[in-house]
C-alpha cells in the first residue's frame, strides 16, 4: 500500500510554465475588456449626477418663483447660494469631487406668456464648466463635460 501511495504522489503534477503563462494571458485579455467599459460606467454615473444635480436646483428655483411671486419678465437669477439659504434646496455634493460654485452656478427664469422659462448653468469651485444655459428637460448625458 505504501508503495502505491508513493507511486500515486510521483505521477501527480504540478502547472507547468507554459500552461500559468497561457492563464495570465487570458486575465489579461479580459482585464483589458472589462477596465475601460467600469470607467465609461463611472462617467454615465457621474453625468447622471450632474443632470439630477440641475433638475433639482431648477426645482428650487420653481419654488422659489412660486413663494415670492417674482415678475421675471426681464429674466430673474437665482444663484445656487441664494437658494441654498432660502432653504428651497440642500447644499449639493459634485459628483466629480469638490463642490458646486455657489455663485456661478444658477438658474435664469424667465416668463413667456403664461408660463416661465428655466435655464440652468452649473460650475464647479475649480471652474470647470458642466454644462452652461441648458433647459433642464432637454439635458442629456452628451452635454455634460467632464474634466
Amino acid at each position: 500500500m505504501l508503495k502505491k501511495m508513493g507511486q500515486r504522489l510521483k505521477n501527480e503534477r504540478g502547472l507547468t510554465l507554459i500552461e500559468l503563462l497561457a492563464v495570465v494571458v487570458i486575465l489579461g485579455i479580459i482585464a483589458a475588456i472589462a477596465v475601460p467599459s467600469i470607467g465609461g460606467l463611472i462617467n454615465n454615473s457621474k453625468k447622471d449626477a450632474h443632470i439630477a444635480n440641475g433638475q433639482q436646483i431648477v426645482s428650487a428655483a420653481r419654488l422659489a418663483v412660486t413663494s415670492i411671486e417674482v415678475d421675471a419678465t426681464d429674466g430673474k437669477t437665482f444663484t445656487l447660494k441664494e437658494l441654498v439659504d432660502g432653504g428651497y434646496v440642500e447644499d449639493m455634493d459634485n459628483p466629480s469631487g469638490g463642490t458646486y460654485s455657489d455663485k456661478k452656478s444658477k438658474v435664469v427664469v424667465t416668463k413667456n406668456a403664461n408660463n416661465y422659462d428655466y435655464s440652468v448653468t452649473l460650475i464647479g469651485e475649480d471652474n470647470t464648466k458642466y454644462f452652461v444655459s441648458k433647459d433642464p428637460a432637454d439635458l442629456k448625458r452628451d452635454d455634460i463635460k467632464l474634466n
